[in-house]
């Protein structure tokens, strides 16, 4: 049940994201939230909008995994594990705050996922 939960927290995240990433870089809100001037978000919007699909992906793969009850466990460990790579690696590259926002609940999910 906790991993459920938390697969679905991670999941909820990377929508989240997706709609930042796509439909709000450029805005006052995905500027805040990346915190990007209006220049930087203009000349970056197609980019972002790309990342955004990639992370919309993600959580179609976790709610695919959730989808699938207990024989979609080997599809979520795999999700989750992207997820996870996709974090240390923005964390390492982009934002360190990446790494609490997207590496951090994936682990948690993935510990749970792996403990249940």
């Amino acid at each position: 049940m906790l991993a459920t939960v938390l697969v679905a927290i991670v999941a909820a995240i990377h929508l989240y994201i997706l709609v930042l990433e796509m439909f709000l870089w450029d805005t006052k809100t995905g500027r805040k939230a990346f915190n990007l001037s209006a220049e930087f978000a203009r000349d970056t919007r197609v980019l972002a909008a790309n990342q955004g699909l990639y992370n919309g992906f993600l959580a179609a793969g976790l709610c695919w995994g959730l989808w699938l009850g207990e024989s979609g466990v080997p599809v979520t460990l795999f999700f989750l594990i992207c997820v996870l790579i996709a974090g240390v690696f923005g964390a390492v590259t982009a934002s360190r705050k990446i790494l609490i926002v997207q590496a951090l609940p994936a682990l948690l999910a993935l510990i749970a996922l792996l403990m249940r």
